[in-house]
């Protein structure tokens, strides 16, 4: 294999595997920032507690070309008639800085 190919093909899997490390990592800080900050409290995963489950938020938003954003002033602001009637108490940037709600919210919406 000339030299130019093995190095695109050295890069490309260092690429893949950047990319794997990146969503393990996400995946850990946003289990760990779950229970951090009370988010268990009123969610699970894939089952509905007193709030949606992960995956169905996940779900809903998936196709939505503003979803990160929607999602952090939906989190931000709370409200309520979304997924039901109980309201989502609003979640301040003294309760969960803006970079910890955009790791956990990138974790949610990879599930």
């Amino acid at each position: 294999m000339p030299l130019r190919n093995q190095v695109i093909a050295k890069l490309a899997r260092t690429a893949v595997l950047f990319a794997t490390l990146s969503v393990c990592a996400v995946g850990h800080s946003g289990e760990e920032q779950m229970t951090r900050y009370g988010c268990y409290s009123c969610h699970r995963v894939a089952e509905k507690l007193i709030g949606p489950a992960f995956r169905d938020v996940a779900a809903r938003y998936k196709s939505r070309q503003d979803a990160a954003e929607y999602l952090f002033q939906k989190v931000r602001a709370g409200g309520e008639g979304v997924w039901g009637d109980v309201p989502m108490i609003p979640n301040t940037v003294e309760k969960i800085p803006d970079e910890e709600l955009r790791t956990l919210l990138a974790w949610i919406r990879s599930l």
